[in-house]
């Protein structure tokens, strides 16, 4: 398996398009590695096909991705048969994942204030926010990046390539090349693979 530099470069071979954000590519992948290196955690969150990809790097960071991700010798010696059956995780949470609070916080308060919530309320300040909206100006995923700055976590926008609201208030924001809407999201999908992929070769590749 190639090592993270490598995965990187092979980014841009296969997407050249995404040379436009190279620097904010690498920038996004060092806070999300000090993240881990400090033992915080992931946050996400999106809205509509957004949303999917949020659920869609969870997956990617909290099981086996592109590596088997093994934890002998590590937790649960006791019960070997417990551990011969986990993996080793990236911890990560979908903050678009759970219906019931989200409802009821909408019932209660304003949906566009759901996301922030848990992000108050989850977030520590070795943590980072991945923020995703193809346009950059979604007000609940807006709302979630203010609260999480509140707490002092990093705060990575995933956008479009306007400018916006996301782009002036995260830490850095991945501005993908396209304006339409699902051609943005055909660029986020390449560029989460990427970070979660370097970030797997770091932590579990021996």
């Amino acid at each position: 398996m190639a090592d993270s530099k490598a995965i990187f470069d092979r980014l841009f071979e296969t997407f050249p398009a995404l040379e436009f954000c190279r620097s904010e590519i690498y920038k996004s992948y060092n806070y999300l590695r000090e993240c881990y290196r400090n033992g915080g955690k992931v946050l996400v969150c999106g809205n509509g096909g957004s949303a999917a990809d949020a659920d869609h790097i969870v997956g990617e960071l909290m099981k086996g991705f592109l590596l088997r991700r093994p934890i002998e010798g590590q937790a649960f010696n006791h019960d070997r048969d417990i551990l011969s059956h986990l993996q080793g995780g990236l911890p990560a949470i979908s903050l678009n994942a759970h219906a019931a609070l989200l409802s009821a916080f909408a019932n209660d308060e304003e949906f566009d204030y759901a996301y922030a919530q848990q992000a108050y309320a989850y977030g520590n300040a070795d943590d980072v926010l991945i923020a995703l909206s193809t346009s950059g100006n979604s007000a609940s995923v807006v709302n979630a990046v203010r609260a999480a700055g509140a707490r002092q976590l990093i705060t990575v926008g995933i956008t479009g390539e306007k400018r916006s609201v996301l782009s002036d208030k995260c830490t850095v924001c991945i501005r993908l090349p396209e304006t339409e809407t699902y051609r943005v999201q055909e660029l986020t999908l390449p560029v989460y693979h990427c970070l979660c992929a370097m970030l797997e070769a770091d932590f579990f590749e021996t």
